[in-house]
């Protein structure tokens, strides 16, 4: 029985590295589509979706109420896919894995089957379908940032890495608008989206536990189909080894769940003790503030190009493309916070730190360069410039792959692990409520300002710069921490 544990320990590297992988390819191209929402704009324009709302005289690419129509499908899209964290996290916490993720491909397939089946003439179907791909594109994640859980050294840069993939895959919209520019119809290319889910439910029984990956990650930790010996796969024998599998994994990972609950009552930081605390209030108002700023872009950026290009929908159609392009370097983009956060892992603690503590003093830097990125990108962004915006779109992508992966790894080191699924559901939910103002910014721009968004950038511009105050806060916490400890020690010794 011995000569078989190391392939028993080879097979769960596999395991792991499979889980990753397919993980990445999951949320590269599937989870965050919705945000490539202006490569589909323009698609559905093509086909006339919302024109009713249009007067036939007026000019295909040049309707108010039209656009006006276009920006809440995605305002409202945006808003549950994070106002329903809250309920996901919960779900996540209290049901684990299997729960949270058939959850969310039942609303994923619900809204592509809906785009699929929809049409010009029943164009409010886009609401409910939007929405339902956001929210279940938003279970996906959720479900896929554990996996950082089994590779402790370089936990921060696997979460950051499947939350750039999660923005990259604002590009699989693009690709739909090449196709349908080469004559794919758009309810093909949904139905392929649709049988897809196929795919992710193998994942969820094969790679992924039934509850959670704990942290920290218990010796041997296993998932999945197990590794075990026999000498016969006779179909009398057949049942009987599948019954003791399916025992001894869920005995495995319920020992493992009840190790970590145990580590984490030793904590005693309760759930609202966080929610409560000035930490997550200033990384609240850092988020949501940055979040508006990106939402608000993507949702008038159609309107924005058309103005910009003068109505060329040829011009209109070559920067869309470029955008939705520059979206597929989030990828790219988002692993090197996640290296700046675990840039200590290789080194020896300092004397009376915790590995918590390193973590946040890590984080820090990370924080403050998402802030100088959001400030830039939202510069160009004020800027009228139609060839600028080539800048906006690279500095956009590299702010936001850094915003939302820098966000869930923050929550991850600064707050406990059993509490993560309801603080990160929690911040994303009342992020979500700030977000709304995207909508009367968007109707303020089109109305009284006759289409002219100068004064609502730059106002916008000027609010991103209290985003400055949180990672200046969270550096002097640690170095106050770090004070104080060192003033003890020095107390001890004399």
């Amino acid at each position: 029985m011995q000569s078989d544990m190391p392939g028993c320990e080879m097979d769960l590297k596999l395991r792991y590295r499979l889980t990753l992988v397919s993980g990445m390819v999951e949320c590269l191209c599937f989870a965050g589509v919705v945000f490539g929402y202006a490569s589909l704009v323009f698609v559905l324009k093509e086909e006339g979706y919302f024109r009713q709302q249009c007067d036939t005289a007026v000019n295909a690419s040049d309707c108010t109420q039209q656009d006006e129509k276009f920006s809440l499908v995605f305002t409202v899209a945006s808003f549950l896919n994070n106002f329903l964290t809250l309920f996901n996290g919960y779900v996540f916490d209290r049901f684990g894995t299997l729960v949270t993720r058939l959850l969310g491909i039942s609303l994923y397939t619900t809204g592509t089957l809906l785009i699929s089946f929809s049409s010009a003439g029943i164009s409010e179907v886009l609401f409910p379908a939007l929405s339902c791909i956001a929210v279940g594109g938003m279970l996906l994640l959720l479900s896929n940032m554990q996996v950082g859980n089994l590779f402790a050294a370089h936990r921060s840069t696997i979460i950051t890495l499947y939350n750039g993939a999660f923005d990259s895959s604002a590009a699989i919209f693009l690709i739909l608008k090449v196709l349908h520019e080469h004559g794919v119809p758009l309810y093909s290319s949904f139905h392929v989206l649709s049988v897809c889910s196929v795919v992710h439910l193998v994942r969820t029984f094969l790679l992924l536990p039934r509850t959670r990956i704990p942290y920290p990650l218990p010796q041997s930790y296993s998932y999945g189909v197990t590794c075990a010996k026999s000498d016969s796969y006779n179909v009398e024998h057949l049942g009987t080894e599948k019954d003791a599998v399916t025992t001894a994994l869920q005995s495995r990972e319920a020992e493992a769940e009840e190790e970590v609950m145990i580590k984490d009552t030793l904590n005693v930081r309760s759930f609202w003790s966080c929610v409560l605390s000035w930490l997550f209030a200033r990384h609240l108002v850092w988020l949501s503030i940055m979040q508006l700023r990106h939402y608000l872009f993507i949702g008038t950026l159609n309107p924005m190009l058309n103005r910009l290009g003068g109505n060329d929908p040829d011009l209109v159609s070559q920067y869309t493309n470029a955008f939705a392009i520059t979206q597929l370097c989030g990828v790219l983009c988002a692993p090197w916070n996640g290296l700046i956060m675990d840039r200590h892992k290789d080194k020896p603690l300092a004397p009376g730190d915790t590995e918590q503590e390193a973590d946040l003093r890590s984080s820090s830097l990370s924080l403050l360069l998402t802030a100088v990125q959001c400030l830039l990108f939202s510069v160009c962004a004020s800027i009228p410039l139609l060839k600028l915006q080539y800048i906006t779109f690279i500095l956009q992508v590299l702010n936001r792959s850094f915003l939302y992966g820098g966000n869930a790894a923050f929550i991850s080191v600064a707050f406990p692990a059993n509490h993560f699924g309801k603080l990160y559901g929690l911040v994303m939910s009342m992020s979500a409520v700030f977000s709304l103002l995207q909508y009367p910014c968007f109707a303020l721009i089109k109305g009284p300002l006759g289409g002219d968004p100068l004064i609502v950038d730059v106002t916008l511009t000027l609010l991103t710069l209290v985003v400055f105050i949180h990672p200046i806060c969270v550096f002097f916490h640690c170095r106050q921490g770090h004070c104080q400890r060192d003033a003890s020690q020095a107390k001890d010794t004399a």
